[in-house]
């Protein structure tokens, strides 16, 4: 880096000027205007555009009825199948790891390490025969981002969640980045194979209880999900970088934002977290590096940062009649109808007419 930008950099931090620079040109004009903006949105120094009327529920549905809000986008985790029955992973108690003790693990995290799973496979099989894809049906949160899609307002779905329910409420591939993979394929573990195998022979395998192996090589199969010590698809990264720069709301439901890279995204817009309680409100450090973006719901600085403290299904049912949603489409008038799965509700709602083969 040249010395001058050096210098700068220096001096800016101090809070001092660099008025005793003699090549003050326009170009300088512009590098000082550039990095005075970085450090101020990187470090807090001074607030972004306050695009929000009130940092309140009532402000952000008033933000999407303006016509302002084109493009959402939905970054979901865990908690919004709860209500499904499927366990989140972290809640004391309920959560997933905290029921593992059957498997025998080092830890409940091995259940889902790469390494681990090559050695010892079949803590995953047996817990994967629990929690396969097809047992369960999408919640009132799913059918909110649905509602989101129809309206032309969702530009993606971001789930770290591997029990598909976005695809059965009606999101398509298009629609969603699964960042954690996904069971419609599986593929050889062996790096000199990777022959791949569809979601209906790896169905077969896991509920006939052996432990797949691929019929060219007689390596270990493996569903499509990412492992911990896995990358993420590359199609992650690629889209992040077209669909985040043009984001004009951020929908956060149902994750603790503790796994990275999938946590670094919260770093653009306003911002509406809907969860049972406060997360993303990550160190100074973290967020000077882009690791979280520092969710800011409580300081005098708060700016764009919403959290709604509830269940996802019911901080999408609020939203939604704040948005008269509710009331125009019947969708949520049934709530305990939705959540215990009864078909009468759906059929009264024309939004899930084309999706009645799934269920």
């Amino acid at each position: 880096m040249p010395k001058r930008k050096v210098l700068f950099c220096y001096t800016f931090l101090q809070g001092q000027s660099d008025d005793s620079s003699d090549e003050g040109d326009a170009s300088g004009d512009t590098e000082m205007d550039f990095l005075r903006s970085l450090f101020s949105r990187t470090l807090g120094l001074s607030p972004g555009e306050k695009v929000l009327d009130e940092l309140t529920l009532d402000g952000v549905a008033r933000y999407i009825l303006s016509g302002k809000c084109k493009n959402i986008i939905c970054m979901v985790g865990a908690g919004i199948s709860t209500s499904a029955g499927i366990p989140d992973f972290r809640s004391p108690g309920t959560g997933l790891y905290a029921n593992l003790q059957k498997y025998n693990l080092p830890y409940p995290e091995a259940i889902f390490q790469i390494d681990y799973f090559k050695k010892h496979p079949e803590p995953f099989f047996a817990l994967a025969r629990e929690l396969y894809p097809g047992q369960f049906k999408p919640t009132v949160c799913h059918y909110f981002m649905r509602m989101l899609k129809d309206k032309g307002l969702l530009t993606r779905c971001y789930s770290q969640n591997i029990d598909t329910l976005e695809r059965v409420a009606g999101l398509e591939g298009e629609d969603l980045i699964e960042a954690h993979g996904t069971f419609h394929t599986s593929h050889c573990v062996s790096f000199l194979c990777r022959k791949e195998y569809s979601m209906d022979w790896m169905k077969n395998q896991i509920f006939s209880e052996d432990i797949p192996k691929c019929d060219s090589c007689g390596s270990l199969v493996k569903p499509d999900i990412v492992f911990f010590g896995e990358n993420l698809p590359a199609r992650f990264f690629t889209t992040m970088k077209m669909d985040f720069p043009r984001c004009d709301l951020l929908i956060i439901m149902g994750t603790s934002l503790q796994v990275q890279p999938f946590a670094s995204l919260v770093n653009s817009c306003p911002r509406l977290l809907i969860n049972m309680e406060k997360t993303g409100q990550s160190e100074f450090g973290m967020g000077l590096f882009g690791f979280g973006g520092g969710m800011d719901f409580d300081s005098d600085k708060a700016y764009r940062d919403v959290a709604y403290l509830s269940t996802c299904d019911d901080g999408c049912m609020a939203l939604a009649e704040l948005l008269g949603w509710k009331v125009n489409t019947g969708i949520f008038t049934h709530r305990s109808d939705i959540l215990f799965g009864v078909w009468s509700s759906f059929q009264r709602c024309s939004v899930f007419s084309s999706c009645r083969r799934t269920f």
